[in-house]
């Protein structure tokens, strides 16, 4: 589902004469010295998952529908359009009166799990919203269709496309088991492509069973699909392997156009699944390569301990052979390089601006640009990998390693040794994606007024605190510490933000 689907029309809130000249207040009560302002900064994490919090009201005063995309037994998906930026999303509406409490708490931690994740092949979740009658799940919207669609015209799917989608989903389940999420219910029908057309992302999609557990804890509800279901869930004593059996179903089925167990009945196909004999004899496999089965039988492993990780099965030569070459901007190199926020509430907006307003193309480029330097595939950028990419353009080895050295130092606040693609662990940690991408345009002037837009609830042209508390729903602050985080946008301190004073904070902390 990339952010949306199709240009959104140009906003037409006011412009001002210049982003780069501000309103100085006149009023000495609320003139505050460089110094004790920045003593005043609460700090804060900034994640993916401030954004989302249950939101109680009339939905529609926010969201048009514009189609049905699905229909269930406990609602449906529609194809909505937010009214305050046009763009497209996602909304699941499910009925009170139709779901039990458990599948009530099923919904909820699907929202928490979702809420605390941000990889670009795991689908975004923006809002949360209830009424008497209904819940209404707001993701962003995937226009290309399902995978299973994709396979079942197997005609134009040849190894290296295959190679592509399954790197795609095994570097968002090497997140997710790195995050202690086990996903349990991966099968093609969940995984979708962003948008219509070819060099396409996937995205994973429906976590409504999926679980966070501990790195060494057991499961035992048996759950999942029958033909994509591991051995181990069946004896209901397993962890987060199971998601690579899937993985290695869907990989089969994609090679062939059929599952690799099969039975007359349920009790059969799990005989079968347990005894785990692959068949590549099929006339179908007399042209897939042998990278391509070892692979599969990589994963199709019986005894979870001795199956591969999501990790190794990133560096499985079928993998890395059939990686596509992709070619990294030296402009965004510079970005990265240059790139620093002083501001918490500054890089939470930009933030805002990078998961929910660019457009699918923007962020496709940016993905590309972190797979570019991402050599060996596990959703990491170590500094080895980032000091050949500016060795590649500066050919001067101190140079570059104090370049990179100096990403790592407001980078790497974990020291782990690695820059992820999201900043969700650490606190000065700053989104791949918004310090890679051009500022000029991450904050195009029809961004920022969407961005805005996002914040001004009731459109009155400002944005109270209650406004602000609310699209940072998912944090957890003081009325005081709210108090100094609104402080930092309303400069003159009148109690409302005008567009001015919200672009104002963007620039002074990004004007290279």
């Amino acid at each position: 589902m990339g952010s949306c689907s199709g240009q959104p029309k140009r906003t037409t809130h006011q412009k001002t004469e210049s982003l780069t000249t501000f309103h100085k207040t006149q009023e000495v009560s609320t003139i505050k010295s460089n110094k004790s302002f920045k003593k005043q900064r609460t700090d804060f994490k900034v994640a993916p998952s401030i954004f989302v919090s249950q939101k109680n009201g009339d939905i529609s005063q926010y969201y048009e529908i514009e189609s049905t995309l699905g229909e269930g037994t406990f609602g449906r998906v529609s194809l909505v359009k937010q009214k305050s930026t046009k763009i497209l999303r996602a909304m699941k509406q499910i009925a009170k009166d139709r779901i039990l409490a458990s599948q009530r708490e099923k919904m909820i931690q699907e929202v928490n799990i979702l809420k605390g994740l941000d990889h670009p092949n795991i689908v975004n979740i923006y809002e949360l919203y209830q009424d008497e009658r209904y819940y209404y799940l707001i993701t962003e919207y995937l226009s290309g269709g399902e995978l299973f669609d994709r396979i079942q015209q197997r005609s134009n799917l040849n190894e290296s496309m295959a190679a592509n989608y399954m790197k795609q989903i095994l570097s968002a389940v090497n997140y997710c088991h790195q995050s202690n999420i086990v996903h349990r219910d991966l099968k093609p029908e969940n995984i979708l492509f962003a948008q219509r057309g070819s060099e396409q992302t996937l995205k994973i999609i429906d976590f409504g069973t999926a679980k966070q557990v501990l790195s060494n804890t057991q499961l035992k509800q048996k759950t999942g699909t029958p033909y994509y279901i591991a051995p181990e869930v069946i004896d209901q004593n397993y962890n987060n392997k199971c998601d690579l059996w899937s993985c290695g179903v869907i990989m089969y089925i994609m090679m062939c156009g059929k599952p690799p167990f099969h039975g007359t009945n349920i009790e059969e196909l799990y005989r079968n699944i347990k005894c785990g004999n692959v068949d590549f004899t099929g006339s179908e496999w007399q042209d897939v390569s042998q990278d391509a089965k070892t692979f599969i039988s990589k994963l199709l492993v019986v005894d979870p301990a001795k199956r591969i990780s999501a990790e190794q099965a990133l560096k499985e030569p079928w993998i890395v052979s059939n990686k596509r070459e992709e070619k990294i901007n030296i402009k965004n190199l510079e970005n990265l390089s240059q790139f620093h926020n002083n501001s918490k509430l500054g890089s939470a907006i930009l933030q805002l601006i990078s998961t929910q307003i660019m457009t699918s193309k923007e962020k496709k480029e940016l993905i590309q640009g972190f797979s570019a330097i991402d050599k060996n595939g596990d959703g990491k950028l170590s500094k080895e990998e980032l000091v050949q990419c500016y060795m590649d353009l500066y050919q001067d080895e101190i140079k570059c390693n104090q370049i990179v050295n100096k990403i790592f130092k407001y980078s790497d606040v974990d020291c782990s040794g690695t820059i992820e693609y999201t900043g969700k662990e650490s606190q000065q940690q700053i989104e791949f994606i918004v310090a890679y991408s051009e500022l000029s345009n991450l904050m195009a002037q029809e961004k920022l007024e969407k961005a805005f837009k996002l914040f001004d609830k009731d459109g009155n042209g400002t944005i109270s605190k209650q406004e602000l508390q609310e699209i940072f729903g998912g944090l957890a602050l003081q009325e005081n510490q709210w108090e100094n985080v609104f402080s930092e946008l309303d400069t003159n301190g009148d109690g409302m933000v005008t567009f001015q004073e919200f672009t104002q904070l963007l620039m002074k902390d990004n004007n290279k």
